[in-house]
């Protein structure tokens, strides 16, 4: 028979499990709802509301009103929970404070933004292999869906979605950037990105919001795309 001890134990491990199992589905599907969370997880909401709490309390989650990209319908817009910048540093991230030393370095000795934003590039290029495949295999409408899944094999829990009206298009949402606090001081790495989406896609692409910048998605609008649709330059990162 367990003792209260090991009962108590027992209930804070589980507890535990459970908020990260939350933690782990606001950076897998980006700024939730406590309804969203709720169907995702198999909680009640008061359950969910209860985590959400906690993490609250521990600088983990933080509560936002819902952006709205479009046009807004009638209504308070939605309060959504996302991860704090405490709250993605939990997570597996594949930067440190080297990584920033040695873009600095490069900046200040090889030619300042220039040498930023050309060392971002090449980094694009060299990773650039798997995306170009999976998106060449793919059938046109469905470009953006297989560009998302080869992301998401990079760490970028990315997801595709149609974008809301009145805009033609889709929206490629990144729910996780393993490298947004090196782009929040560097935004070349950001811009590369872009480039590179529009390059890939064969068309201008624009980015509404970056995790780098303070926004819970990094989120890229990909017009509809026709058959014959050429490349152009892509858009630039908000300010």
């Amino acid at each position: 028979m367990k003792n209260v001890g090991e009962a108590h134990e027992e209930l804070a491990t589980g507890e535990r499990s459970t908020r990260n199992r939350v933690a782990r589905s606001i950076l897998d599907h980006g700024p939730s709802t406590v309804a969203e969370l709720a169907q995702r997880l198999g909680l009640t909401q008061a359950a969910v509301r209860r985590h959400l709490d906690a993490l609250v309390a521990d600088n983990v989650v933080e509560a936002r009103e819902r952006r709205v990209y479009g046009a807004r319908t009638r209504g308070r817009p939605a309060k959504v929970f996302a991860l704090t910048d405490c709250g993605r540093d939990a997570f597996d991230q594949s930067y440190d404070k080297l990584a920033a030393d040695a873009l600095r370095w490069i900046a200040d000795r090889e030619g300042g933004g220039e040498a930023i934003a050309a060392f971002a590039r090449a980094r694009i290029a060299a990773q650039a292999g798997a995306y170009r495949r999976a998106v060449e295999d793919a059938a046109p409408e469905e470009r953006t869906e297989a560009l998302a899944k080869a992301l998401s094999a990079d760490g970028y829990a990315a997801t595709a979605r149609s974008a809301p009206h009145p805009q033609k298009g889709e929206q490629l949402c990144q729910h996780h950037c393993p490298v947004a606090h090196v782009a929040e001081q560097f935004p070349q790495l950001c811009e590369a990105e872009t480039e590179f989406f529009a390059e890939l896609l064969g068309t201008h692409v624009q980015r509404l919001a970056t995790i780098a910048h303070g926004d819970g998605v990094c989120t890229t609008f990909i017009p509809k795309i026709s058959h014959n649709a050429s490349a152009s330059t892509a858009g630039r990162n908000p300010a």
